[in-house]
């Protein structure tokens, strides 16, 4: 696990039309299941193909499983999912790893 600047990780997102987003994605997957492996879920690639199969579905399920295994409440992550806002759970979730590594 590394630190990442949230600031950076969000204008790359940006910049690049999502790419950098997915690579975040899968970091923030593989980071968080390392951190806490009791709540361990798919790895990285996994959930992206997991994601693109169920049209999107399973990120929902990510985000919630997300928050639960930062030991947040995984409803916040979830409701940000929803509203469009996963960028912020994300940055939250990577904020909370940051401060763990």
């Amino acid at each position: 696990m590394k630190k990442r600047n949230i600031a950076l990780a969000i204008v790359f997102t940006i910049v690049t039309p999502g790419i950098y987003g997915i690579y975040w994605y899968v970091c923030l997957t593989n980071d968080s299941n390392r951190l806490n492996p009791q709540e361990k879920t798919a790895s990285g690639g996994v959930a992206i193909l997991f994601t693109i199969l169920t049209l999107g579905i399973y990120d929902l399920y990510w985000h919630y499983k997300l928050g639960k295994k930062l030991n947040d409440s995984g409803a916040v992550y979830l409701i940000l999912s929803l509203l469009g806002l996963g960028i912020i759970a994300r940055a939250i979730a990577q904020s909370k790893i940051n401060a763990a590594v």
